[in-house]
């Protein structure tokens, strides 16, 4: 089978220049941070650590400023303090940023109406590979945007290390993360007590001598679908330490539903390179799918190798999830099992906005933990579509938004996302069912 969701270029002579620029690029990663990750998520199989995983459905360009990366980092750190503090576990920070410029679509092209004519012009694919402005010049794939998506995604992680190692990530910010608006929530209130006790016992600390290095970094991650081959071909590199191949583009990637095809390029892709990687699973997944997908991308049978990320929808998810874990279980797999509750409850709002309920996204997370704890297995972490701006484009949550509020400031370019206060609403909730279910343990 060939590659699935690939853009079609109108000049190869362009994509092989572009391809050679990024071959002789640095890496974005290291392979011994993959490495490192790699244990960190071993940890997770083994039920005694989490994975939050978080960010945009589609970064842009535009969006690449110091601003948008503090607020999505600032967000992340929140929920981690939360599911850390609330839920008694370790946390795993995996930033969905980074390289998430590409998006798979269901159709090739996208018709509108336009002064009462219907025009047809390619899909918008992401900033990796055309323009959002629907024009035809736009829409015209370009193989530079990969060249772009480096440079972009380099200067996203610049930004991340240097909050992360600079400062903004020590625990002792924790009352700076909480922002005016996100304090006036009643999420926000519960996390200023949080806050308030972490400071409590970081002066305790201090006073017995202790001020571990933990207390002020963290390890943060990035990630991103491994869509655009071209693209992740190129950024693979042989580790000189190993003589092993990396996909250097990003500490761990993973596969979409769309492109999970045993027999297909990108399942062939991720099963030669040696990071950590995620397979989406959607609701048509079979249990003989899920094994066949564990022995062709893990044979080794490793932990923290391989992670399934499932994606059912709250309607589904109890029903179909089970018999999953059920035969990984009985098989012996060593896999991670992460909720990525956003991408089976989208739906139209009546204003014609693309949106999620955000009582259905708890749902399913609430499902995704009662499967995982019918069946004994450990429900490993959370992958989330989010923003740390004051967005409205899911419908829900606490500040109870509607259908007619999606207008005020719908911003995402192709999936909606929750806003931070939802995000952190999310967190919250899902702290709750971790300390419920360390309690039935």
């Amino acid at each position: 089978m060939g590659a699935a969701q690939q853009p079609t270029y109108p000049d190869a002579a362009a994509v092989d220049l572009a391809v050679d620029r990024l071959r002789t690029s640095p890496p974005l990663v290291f392979a011994g941070e993959c490495d490192d990750l790699k244990e960190k998520i071993a940890a997770v199989v083994r039920g005694e650590a989490f994975i939050l995983q978080g960010g945009d459905c589609a970064e842009t360009f535009a969006g690449v400023t110091a601003d948008n990366v503090r607020n999505k980092l600032r967000v992340l750190l929140q929920m981690a303090v939360v599911l850390t503090y609330a839920g008694s576990v370790p946390v795993v920070k995996l930033g969905r940023i980074a390289g998430q410029y590409a998006k798979p679509r269901s159709s090739d092209f996208e018709t509108r109406t336009i002064d009462g004519e219907k025009v047809t012009l390619p899909a918008y694919r992401g900033d990796a590979v055309n323009g959002y402005d629907f024009t035809e010049a736009s829409r015209i794939p370009d193989p530079q945007r990969l060249v772009d998506v480096y440079n972009n995604s380099a200067a996203t992680l610049n930004l991340v290390r240097a909050f992360v190692t600079g400062g903004y990530a020590d625990l002792r910010q924790v009352h700076t993360w909480n922002t005016d608006f996100v304090r006036s929530a009643p999420a926000g209130r519960r996390y200023e007590k949080i806050a308030g006790e972490i400071e409590k016992a970081l002066e305790f600390m201090k006073a017995i001598g202790a001020d571990p290095r933990e207390f002020h970094g963290v390890d943060f991650y990035n990630s991103h679908e491994a869509l655009v081959l071209e693209y992740e071909h190129a950024m693979t590199r042989i580790d000189s330490r190993t003589n092993a191949p990396y996909d250097v583009s990003a500490h761990m990637v993973w596969i979409g539903e769309r492109t999970r095809q045993l027999d297909g390029a990108h399942v062939e892709l991720l099963s030669h390179i040696k990071n950590p990687i995620g397979v989406k699973l959607g609701p048509t997944t079979s249990p003989d799918d899920a094994l066949a997908l564990a022995a062709k991308l893990n044979p080794a049978n490793e932990a923290g190798r391989l992670t399934f990320i499932t994606r059912f929808g709250s309607g589904k998810i109890r029903e179909g999830l089970p018999p999953l874990l059920e035969k990984a279980k009985a098989e012996g797999l060593n896999v991670a099992w992460i909720c990525d509750p956003m991408h089976g409850n989208t739906f139209e709002a009546s204003s014609g906005y693309k949106t999620r309920n955000f009582d259905d996204v708890i749902d399913e997370v609430q499902g995704f933990f009662d499967a995982h704890n019918a069946v004994g297995t450990w429900p490993g972490g959370l992958h989330v579509e989010l923003t740390g701006d004051d967005v409205t484009e899911c419908v829900g949550g606490g500040e109870m938004l509607s259908a007619d509020d999606l207008n005020q400031r719908y911003e995402s370019v192709c999936d909606p996302r929750l806003n931070r206060v939802q995000s952190l609403e999310m967190a919250f909730l899902v702290a709750d069912m971790l300390a419920a279910g360390r309690k039935r343990a």
